[in-house]
């Protein structure tokens, strides 16, 4: 008997190709209302899922076969993973597909952002030439990144950042305990904000961390620093990020994701022009989307082979309900 792997949302041809190598059946979602995803589900036995299907707990328990779901990309906060862990379902996700696409669209930021690489362009196709006398950029030697979150996409911004830019580094993260090459750990999160001249975000978006970093984190940051986050936009209160943009509280802004996905067409920072802003893409290179497309097939078979598989989420969880 074949399995049945239902995708919300289509995906690289890399993955489908391999779980149809591995004789699986699959089948691509209509839409991601809720009541789509629990009609479709049903009759499957894994769930490979982007970032924009919510899968709750209503969609869950209607897949009463389920086994895995299997998250392309890393972040987890469309995923119920509790309700996930009760029925004893692997949840999985691909983070080794797409950490170094994320550090590398970061440090885009921040050189588009110390270059004034926008305005710059806007500026020239006006006709304004002699704008280069009037917006100088900054030099990134010497200068301090902050990051926030020491996981392996910070540290792979760390690891640019030095070698690449001549950067000081300090980094805040209360779960590593050990040394990181080449960053200066730092105890309390508002070093961060006070000593740095960019600081990158890269937290989960949870209970916990939603909202935590807000106005007053942007008033302890220096006036010609600049933020930025390719991490979760829940993190951030984004109308206390609008607010310090407007007010020039901070020199701008690099953002990837933001609070509601799809933003709406009226958001405000829109109209900002000291803010870079790109469509939750960051992870989204040809070949970072080729692998995650295909990691997570692969989490869906080891799952559906009876093997452990390489990145669940959720395994101690699993283990102590069993126990």
């Amino acid at each position: 008997m074949s399995f049945l792997i239902y995708i919300p949302q289509d995906i690289e041809d890399e993955g489908k190709r391999y779980l149809s190598e591995k004789g699986y059946d699959y089948k691509i979602g209509t839409d991601i209302s809720e009541d789509s995803l629990i009609k479709e589900v049903v009759d499957c036995d894994a769930i490979l899922t982007r970032s924009n299907a919510m899968i709750n707990k209503n969609v869950i328990n209607a897949a009463k076969k389920l086994k895995v779901i299997a998250k392309y990309g890393v972040g987890l906060d469309n995923i119920d993973i509790e309700e996930a862990t009760k029925r004893r379902i692997f949840v999985t996700n691909t983070p080794e597909a797409n950490a170094n696409v994320v550090a590398e669209h970061v440090m885009a930021f921040i050189l588009a952002l110390s270059k004034n690489l926008l305005p710059m362009d806007k500026e020239l196709r006006k006709g304004n030439f002699a704008f280069r006398n009037k917006c100088f950029s900054v030099d990134l030697e010497h200068k301090t990144l902050g990051i926030i979150g020491l996981g392996r996409i910070g540290r792979l911004v760390a690891k640019k950042a030095y070698y690449g830019f001549d950067m000081e580094v300090i980094g805040f993260d209360p779960y590593i305990k050990s040394s990181i090459p080449d960053v200066k750990k730092v105890d309390n999160i508002d070093r961060i904000f006070t000593d740095s001249d960019f600081i990158s975000l890269h937290l989960p978006l949870t209970e916990r961390t939603k909202g935590v970093i807000g106005k007053r984190e942007f008033a302890m940051m220096k006036p010609s620093a600049y933020f930025v986050n390719a991490a979760r936009g829940g993190v951030v209160n984004e109308g206390d990020l609008t607010e310090a943009l407007k007010q020039e509280q901070i020199a701008g802004a690099g953002i990837d994701v933001f609070e509601q996905e799809p933003p709406k067409g009226n958001n405000p920072l829109f109209s900002l022009e000291n803010v870079i802003l790109t469509p939750h893409s960051a992870a989204l290179s040809i070949e970072g989307a080729q692998r995650m497309s295909l990691h997570a097939a692969m989490q869906v078979d080891q799952v559906l082979s009876g093997e452990k598989p390489k990145w669940a989420v959720n395994e101690r969880e699993l283990i102590r309900n069993i126990r």
